[in-house]
Formats: C-alpha cells, sequence, structure tokens
C-alpha cells in the first residue's frame, strides 16, 4: 500500500528550509520562502540580496514576484507564504498590499522582523502562524552568523 503524502503546513516549511539551503550554499542570509495556492507551490525562493546587489532581493519579495506572474494577478489572498524568518517590514509591507492569505514563518526575528516593529503592518484579513519547524530553522540562522563571525576574527 502506497502511503499518500500529507501536504501541511510541515512539509511546505521543509521546502521553504530547502530554499534556506540554497542561500546559505551561496552566502546569503539563509532565508527561504515558498507560496502555495491549493496546496501547490506556485513559487520558491530564498535570499539573494548579495547575489543581485539588491537590498530587496529577500526571499519573500522575489516569491511574492513569482507568484503574482504564474497567477497573472496582483493579490494573493487564496495563497499562502511559507518563509523560514519572521519577514521584516519591508516584506510584510509587501505582503500587504499583495493580500496574502496567509503567513506561516518559522522562527522570529527578534531584531528586524515585523512584530518587534508594526505587529499590524499584516493585511487585518491575513491569517498568521508561528513557530513551523522553529528549532532547525533557528539552527541554520544561528550557525551561519557563528560562522560569519568567525571568518571575520
Amino acid at each position: 500500500m502506497t502511503e499518500k503524502k500529507i501536504l501541511d503546513d510541515t512539509f511546505f516549511m521543509k521546502e521553504a528550509l530547502k530554499e534556506a539551503q540554497k542561500a546559505l550554499a551561496s552566502g546569503e542570509i539563509p532565508v527561504g520562502a515558498v507560496i502555495t495556492c491549493n496546496d501547490r507551490i506556485v513559487a520558491r525562493s530564498h535570499n539573494q540580496v548579495e547575489t543581485l546587489s539588491d537590498p530587496t532581493a529577500h526571499a519573500e519579495i522575489l516569491a511574492i514576484t513569482a507568484a503574482t506572474h504564474y497567477l497573472g494577478s496582483k493579490f494573493l489572498d487564496k495563497c499562502t507564504l511559507y518563509v523560514t524568518v519572521e519577514p521584516c517590514p519591508m516584506c510584510a509591507g509587501a505582503l500587504f498590499w499583495a493580500r496574502i492569505g496567509k503567513i506561516v514563518f518559522a522562527t522570529a526575528d527578534e531584531k528586524r522582523g515585523y512584530l518587534h516593529y508594526h505587529p499590524k503592518i499584516i493585511h487585518p484579513k491575513t491569517k498568521v502562524k508561528k513557530f513551523v519547524l522553529e528549532k532547525e530553522a533557528r539552527k541554520i540562522m544561528e550557525d551561519f552568523f557563528k560562522n560569519k563571525r568567525t571568518e571575520e576574527n
């Protein structure tokens, strides 16, 4: 008997973690994102700030652009964003304008996360779910910055 894959928040966050690993492999801050619609991935991305020399090339922004192009709509109200780190205020603002239906993030960003600065920046209809696979996402970030500090010394 073949076991059916369960497409849930954990499944899709694992896909976002794969994107974070791609960012890590290319020397970027390891943040990954996927956007789903009807349990199907319609966009995936990871941070490319250094690669593109673009301070706006965050995983969320790139995923929003890919999803809107794929779906042919500027609104993502029937979509879910899975992102490994809490969005920053810039990304939260873009998610507001895209009217994303749901945001699922793995780990908080205590220094630059939108909840620290402006928790109401998210669209009032957007649902938010926190801390899905938090331990895994936090470890990737901690290891990245630990290695960065070691390189600098």
